[in-house]
């Protein structure tokens, strides 16, 4: 039989397949019915490497596309993300650009009303511990005193810088702060944008009342902002302390409307001069 007779070429490819259906049955045959771990250890030894060999050839297309389609995913995501971050940082330019905006005219509108946002004087701060109102009354305690560096006279304000009161009594540990509502609330204010003057006195209620102008013409009405005056040489000038609401009444922080306050400690001649 030649070489080159379709029967012989017939003959080597039956002879081929019965050879591999032949070696799983035979490794089979020897796993159930005669196990002898000498045969199947050195079978092992030649089937395992060759069929781990022929596996990874065989299957290498398809993880290659595995990877390929993992790799097109990743990318695809990324692209996803990067739009995201890009609409992210044009929208987060957008609001800093807004905010730059905002602080200058911030910063503007404060230089035409005289109001002081940044003390120059270093702080303590504070937690209210008791409100006491009775009658025309109205004043609290703050949970530092002496051994804070705290005296009589000293300015009490709000986190953001508005005016709460002014320490009447200290101890140690503890002071006494009047509040604007309080009767005996006699301080000189401004009106911003102006240079009218004039005095702040408590009424015992929820607000305060300003008058004594300096300019017997002026008039207030709603809106106007009403700030601290140097001209008694007590307060420090330029801290805002509300709105008028009418004519003479003023919006002031009460204290069981904050629960902490910043004082304002003397400088080192011991006054704000």
């Amino acid at each position: 039989m030649t070489k080159d007779k379709l029967s012989y070429k017939l003959m080597r490819i039956v002879k081929s397949s019965l050879a591999a259906v032949a070696v799983p049955i035979f490794i089979i045959y020897i796993m159930v019915a005669k196990p002898d771990y000498t045969i199947m250890n050195g079978l092992a030894h030649i089937v395992l490497p060759v069929a781990h060999v022929a596996g990874s050839i065989i299957t290498w297309p398809i993880r290659a596309i595995g990877q390929s389609a993992h790799w097109i995913k990743e990318t695809s995501n990324l692209r996803t993300e990067n739009e995201e971050l890009r609409v992210r940082l044009d929208a987060a330019l957008a609001n800093k650009n807004s905010c730059d905006i905002a602080v200058l005219e911030n910063q503007k509108l404060e230089h035409e009303m005289d109001v002081k946002r940044a003390s120059p004087y270093k702080t303590v701060i504070a937690d209210i511990q008791f409100d006491d109102s009775a009658f025309h009354h109205n004043t609290f305690l703050i949970n530092r005193g002496k051994k804070s560096g705290l005296t009589k006279g000293m300015v009490v304000t709000s986190f953001d810088n508005r005016l709460v009161g002014t320490i009447v009594d200290c101890g140690s540990q503890f002071c006494r702060v009047r509040a604007l509502t309080d009767a005996d609330t006699n301080i000189a204010i401004r009106i911003t944008g102006s240079d009218v003057s004039g005095f702040l006195q408590g009424n015992g209620k929820s607000c305060a009342s300003v008058g004594f102008f300096n300019d017997a013409k002026f008039i207030g009405r709603k809106g106007l902002k009403v700030i601290t005056s140097n001209i008694s040489g007590i307060l420090p000038s330029g801290i805002y302390i509300g709105d008028m609401l009418d004519e003479k009444n003023v919006d002031v922080l009460r204290p069981n409307d904050i629960s902490r306050v910043m004082v304002l400690q003397y400088n080192d001649v011991g006054s704000y001069k």
